[in-house]
């Protein structure tokens, strides 16, 4: 089954840090770039971060310097450090092919005191 398992949310005071991880399964075949999108409440969905197979990163410029984007094969894993408030979202995986995009089902990260 050709899918997108996430791992990794949870709960964290302001200045922590979370991992976020995502495995695709091997059903899907000649991925070329995976990425994080987030969606708050009453937001649109945004691009976190998105790492190519030539591990070429891209990040929104209110992640720069404190998340950090990583991968191996059908693999990717998202380092969140300096978590603010406004970080708070629903974080969902993508995976790129080229044929169509798949999407994880979402993890929640809450950041909170």
């Amino acid at each position: 089954q050709a899918q997108l398992v996430e791992s990794g949310g949870g709960l964290v005071q302001p200045g922590g840090s979370l991992r976020l991880s995502c495995a695709a399964s091997s059903a899907i075949w000649g991925i070329y770039r995976m990425g994080w999108y987030r969606q708050a409440p009453g937001k649109q969905r945004e691009l976190v971060a998105s790492i190519t197979s030539g591990d070429s990163t891209n990040y929104a410029d209110s992640v720069k310097g404190r998340f950090t984007i990583s991968g191996a094969k059908n693999t990717v894993y998202l380092r969140m450090n300096s978590l603010q408030p406004d970080d708070t979202a629903v974080y969902y995986c993508n995976a790129q092919t080229g044929v169509r995009g798949y999407w994880g089902q979402g993890t929640q990260v809450t950041v909170s005191s």
